[in-house]
């Protein structure tokens, strides 16, 4: 099996830490001492193991995982923003407010045709028009956005430890 290097810190992920990434993965929530238990250390020992993963930025937070149309928001899309000029200052600037808009759910910046993709959640399609319309298509360097609508999820329960085949 391949090490695992977390690219700022240059510090391997052994076993143990690989083994508390991917029990952490499955319930972000677990108690220490049930981790502790199940890699097979000490509850001080994986404490400080925890610690040392989320201070070196392998573990980046843990998160609620909320039903967007539970909250009212039930219409989802993946939005295609392409910039015109690709000058920098408006890369910057939409790197910095679109990801604090309401019902952003996550943003990103990807290669080819489109600069960003933009995953939204809104209370109804003439929210999601006008969302497009007041945040997207009218920021500086914006030149086209396309929209389209998400019809089903599908959440990845794939291991982050495990290598790829």
């Amino acid at each position: 099996m391949a090490k695992m290097v977390h690219p700022e810190s240059n510090v391997p992920l052994d076993r143990t830490d690989r083994r508390l990434v991917e029990l952490l993965q499955k319930d972000g929530r677990m108690p220490n001492a049930t981790l502790a238990r199940e890699v097979g250390v000490a509850e001080s020992t994986c404490l400080v193991r925890v610690r040392s993963l989320r201070e070196r930025g392998v573990i980046r937070g843990i998160h609620a995982d909320i039903d967007p149309a539970m909250v009212g928001r039930p219409v989802q899309a993946m939005i295609a923003v392409r910039f015109g000029g690709h000058r920098r200052s408006h890369f910057e600037q939409f790197r910095e407010e679109v990801p604090r808009l309401p019902g952003v759910l996550s943003a990103y910046h990807v290669s080819g045709a489109t600069d960003y993709f933009v995953h939204v959640a809104c209370e109804s399609a003439d929210a999601l028009r006008d969302f497009v319309l007041d945040h997207l298509t009218n920021r500086p360097g914006v030149l086209h956005a396309e929209t389209a609508l998400i019809f089903d999820m599908l959440k990845g329960e794939g291991n982050l430890t495990e290598p790829l085949d």
